[in-house]
């Protein structure tokens, strides 16, 4: 086994900071991935830098912004050329696995590399022909994919799940091609639900591992989870393990019907088109449900994080293993009186979860330092020791090791988020967030005379906006116009100084 440090990024998918009893949920209970944090540091102020699926984890596998990278929205692919960090590890002599969710494809289409036809790929997500899947895939040499949320999963998931001889295939074949409910009760039993598929995997690598299959080469293990993101069902004892009676409401959940009157949001919460892709009003019932299913879900994910921080242990990889929790967004989860995701960047969906371990580093602290997603990539390659030369050449994050010796420095003042979603050819969302150690400022494209400002310290649940403080407006403004400028990518490119 490799003397260099080896690396566990686990991801979930659509997770809330406050969904962690390490940030002091205390319905919600969390013991094993607080053991992460009590390792190391855990972050309050860690932010998304675009709170979609597919661009945040664009965001962090090559380390820049989606008016960079590309990927400015789910449907559109990461594209193949782009470097990732996964390639730059796995350059530098690494073996990289990926298990569970990447979503650097949009599976109504092809795969960008090398793959053969449309055709072919629903074929084999639906289980009608065998895998024609490639790699390295996107700098991965080893992928277990992942395709879908709750139980409605294809890929090398579905493969195995008819290897169990599962009576109840048809059905979820049926299923995967008409998601329509938030949250149901499945079928599945626990030992056959994605949820476990990805634990049992990442736990049979590590064995794999420690047995010497791969030489002596350190790991980069990207490990993620589907769940929480909707539709949420979670499996047998996960399903009741917390009841909807114990939920408590944001305070901000009757802000729901101000919201429809919002000059940008309005439109879009009354469009039942899109359902299952925009925040959707809910009444009380809906979202108490919702979010203890939701914690059921976590809750799972939690035992199975668990049993792989032991195996770690218990094959002595522990003590030599960079250990990464965090999520690639959150979920609105009854806040404004809201759930799912969208352009509503209120900071309970933009603020996400982090914690980080790194041995010899801090221990048990708490940073409230300002980071986002695209810093990730280049502290680890940092961390890692991977000079810069060796990096995804368009990285625009800024270098958090210091953070992670010292929790109180702060490296960054500022955070920009970009949205340039589109879900179909009248449904296009153009918006731009700035978050600050106190101001969460967002200025939308089709409003040129509108747009949100919060105090996020004197007011967290986002319910008094300061758009007509025409000073504080102003100072704003100046901040996030030249935070794009110097983001703005300088193309082409100058070969020589002289």
């Amino acid at each position: 086994m490799s003397k260099k440090m080896n690396v566990l990024f686990i991801i979930t998918d659509q997770q809330r900071t406050d969904h962690l009893s390490c940030y002091g949920n205390q319905v919600l209970k969390t013991p094993n991935i607080d053991k992460i944090s009590k390792e190391g540091v855990r972050f309050t102020n860690y932010y998304c830098n675009t709170p979609i699926c597919m661009p945040n984890r664009a965001n962090f596998f090559t380390g820049s912004y989606p008016s960079v990278h590309g990927t400015r929205s789910n449907g559109i692919n990461l594209n193949p050329e782009e470097k990732t960090i996964a390639d730059s590890l796995r350059e530098k002599g690494y073996h990289t696995i990926s298990i569970g969710k990447t979503h650097f494809n949009f599976f109504s289409h092809p795969f960008s590399r090398n793959v053969s036809s449309l055709e072919d790929i629903s074929a084999w997500m639906m289980g009608q022909i065998p895998n024609p899947f490639p790699t390295p895939y996107y700098g991965f040499d080893e992928v277990l994919l992942t395709v879908g949320h709750g139980d409605v999963m294809g890929g090398h998931y579905f493969e195995w799940l008819k290897e169990q001889n599962y009576e109840h295939i048809d059905k979820l074949k049926n299923r995967f091609l008409a998601i329509n409910e938030n949250y149901y009760e499945t079928e599945l039993p626990e030992e056959l639900y994605p949820s476990y598929y990805i634990t049992e995997q990442t736990l049979a690598f590590f064995e794999r591992y420690s047995k010497g299959e791969y030489g002596d080469k350190p790991f980069f293990l990207h490990c993620s989870y589907n769940d929480p993101h909707h539709p949420v069902c979670p499996p047998g004892k996960y399903k009741d393990l917390y009841s909807p009676e114990d939920i408590k409401l944001p305070p901000s959940f009757e802000d729901a019907e101000n919201l429809l009157n919002h000059p940008f949001l309005g439109q879009h919460i009354k469009d039942a088109r899109f359902k299952h892709l925009l925040p959707q009003k809910v009444d009380e019932e809906t979202a108490k449900r919702f979010t203890a299913l939701t914690y059921g879900s976590i809750s799972m994910i939690d035992d199975g994080v668990g049993a792989i921080l032991e195996k770690l242990k218990e094959l002595g990889l522990y003590e030599n293993t960079m250990i990464i929790f965090t999520s690639d967004h959150a979920d609105l989860c009854g806040d404004h009186g809201l759930i799912l995701k969208g352009p509503a960047h209120y900071n309970n969906l933009i603020n996400i979860p982090l914690l980080w371990k790194v041995p010899g580093k801090a221990v048990n602290k708490v940073s409230n330092s300002l980071i986002s997603t695209v810093d990730l990539p280049k502290t680890i390659l940092n961390m890692l020791g991977i000079r810069e030369k060796y990096h995804p050449k368009r990285m625009q994050g800024y270098d958090f090791s210091e953070v992670l010796e010292s929790p109180d420095k702060k490296i960054r003042d500022q955070i920009l988020i970009e949205h340039d979603e589109e879900i179909a050819k009248d449904k296009i969302m153009r918006l731009r967030t700035l978050v600050t150690e106190t101001y969460r400022y967002t200025i939308y494209e089709s409003l040129p005379n509108f747009g949100d400002i919060y105090n996020l310290k004197e007011d967290p649940d986002e319910m008094k906006n300061l758009w007509d403080d025409e000073n504080l407006k102003k100072e704003l403004n100046d901040r996030i116009l030249r935070e794009l400028i110097k983001l703005y990518p300088r193309y082409p490119e100058r070969d020589a100084y002289n």
